[in-house]
């Protein structure tokens, strides 16, 4: 990798982290990008080559987490609903639990959330707008989502093995009540 592409590398990750420790003392509407590129280190324009917004930055580590997750997918695996994909989800919330809790302590959420929603709908591919099954979707993100959460927040040390044996069993009992 040359030179450019790993500086760029270094302001993308120096912009990120000034963001959430910022995000860490004031909610994101409050954070002004001066003090972002302050605590960055980095220089304004540096800022708007690389985003258009405090919320791009948040919204472009979720994709690229995301891409990076979509690679990690075993292949063959024809749905979500899979333990080993379910044991993938709950690896990755636990190598990103710091950002993940900011994220839920800073009341942006809604962030993660909707972009877990696009990468599924772009995953599982055309959804009939008017069937009822396209909520199974949104029932698996957001139970999903909200397990990790309270897993995380509480420091809980189960592993993410058991907590998708978990999943799975509970989704399966829930389902066939």
């Amino acid at each position: 990798m040359d030179t450019r592409k790993k500086a760029n590398i270094r302001v993308k990750q120096n912009i990120t982290n000034s963001l959430f420790t910022l995000m860490k003392q004031k909610s994101l509407a409050d954070i002004h990008i001066t003090e972002l590129v302050n605590g960055a280190h980095v220089a304004r324009a540096s800022f708007y080559r690389n985003y258009c917004s405090k919320e791009d930055v948040l919204v472009t580590l979720i994709r690229d987490t995301l891409d990076d997750f979509r690679e990690n997918i075993l292949p063959g695996q024809s749905s979500f609903y899979t333990y080993e994909n379910v044991l993938l989800s709950f690896q990755y919330f636990k190598r990103y639990q710091d950002y993940v809790l900011d994220l839920y302590r800073s009341g942006s959420l809604a962030v993660l959330l909707e972009e877990l929603n696009h990468f599924h709908e772009s995953m599982e591919g055309t959804m009939a707008s008017s069937s009822i099954e396209k909520y199974q979707l949104y029932l698996y993100i957001g139970a999903l989502l909200n397990t990790a959460i309270v897993w995380l927040s509480t420091d809980d040390k189960t592993s993410p093995e058991d907590m998708a044996r978990f999943f799975i069993g509970a989704a399966e009992k829930m389902l066939n009540r």
